[in-house]
């Protein structure tokens, strides 16, 4: 038996990068999927993968306006008649210093990442508890556990998602739904290209990459791989963790010992 069979997934930022990687391994896994992405039908990919259901939709919507979310989970509903597991995976980078950041694009990131799955959650939730149970997992950041140069409304955002998802732990645990949080590195997406593809970020994109203990970028899949053990049934007693799959980013700091000691 596949490790979600029956069971309905609503996915945001479905048509790109880790949110489109999750929907076609869920899909695999046996689940109907309901993508929300601004981009609606402009990528079906994943609705075209081997094994995916015929109900699955991608449907056009931006999260941060309430009604467009409402509108995607009441058709889900009506659809599907259930949705059982969530994935906020839709977001936006940005950021700067402080004090030159405008406050449009301040707006901007937190309302997609923040509030977009505040939004979410608030419209999903009470459909869980009418099941009497699901799983809510949210895209977050290593970027959300941790400072970084410039970050500020991105850091802030993320942050701010990974204490949004401690909290939804706490609050709906004895009623069966379960909440994590999943903070990737640095994960080689469109997003992350349209940040670090450029000539003259070469050396900045260099240090990245050695900033991860494995010594590359991720992979969409290897995130959706994780959502998928917190979405399913195996991880039945895990809730309120912001689980870090980032190449062993936030593990230390590397100064030459490994060399001296023959492992490099």
């Amino acid at each position: 038996m596949k490790r979600l069979d029956g069971k309905v997934a609503l996915i945001t930022g479905a048509a790109s990068g880790i949110g489109s990687a999750c929907a076609l391994r869920f899909a695999q896994e046996g689940a109907v999927i309901t993508g929300l992405d601004r981009s609606g039908d402009g990528d079906q990919r994943w609705q075209e993968a081997k094994g995916i259901a015929p109900a699955s939709r991608l449907i056009a919507a931006d999260v941060r306006r309430e009604d467009e979310v409402a509108a995607v989970v009441t058709r889900a509903k009506n659809e599907l008649g259930r949705i059982d597991v969530v994935v906020n995976s839709a977001g936006v980078a940005g950021g700067g210093a402080v004090h030159l950041v405008p406050e449009e694009e301040w707006d901007r990131v937190v309302d997609v990442n923040l509030k977009g799955t505040f939004l979410v959650c608030k419209h999903v939730l009470p459909l869980l508890l009418e099941q009497g149970g699901g799983s809510v997992v949210n895209i977050a950041s290593i970027e959300g556990l941790e400072g970084s140069e410039g970050g500020s409304a991105y850091n802030a955002s993320k942050g701010g998602v990974v204490l949004l998802t401690r909290n939804m732990a706490m609050d709906y645990a004895r009623k069966g739904v379960r909440v994590n949080a999943i903070c990737p590195g640095f994960i080689d997406t469109p997003m992350l290209s349209l940040l670090l593809d450029n000539p003259a970020l070469a050396d900045f994109k260099a240090r990245i990459v050695e900033a991860h203990q494995l010594g590359r970028l991720g992979r969409p899949e290897e995130i959706a791989n994780a959502a998928l053990f917190l979405a399913s049934d195996e991880a039945s007693f895990v809730t309120g963790q912001a689980l870090a799959v980032d190449g062993g980013f936030t593990a230390g700091h590397r100064f030459g010992f490994a060399k001296l000691m023959g492992l490099e």
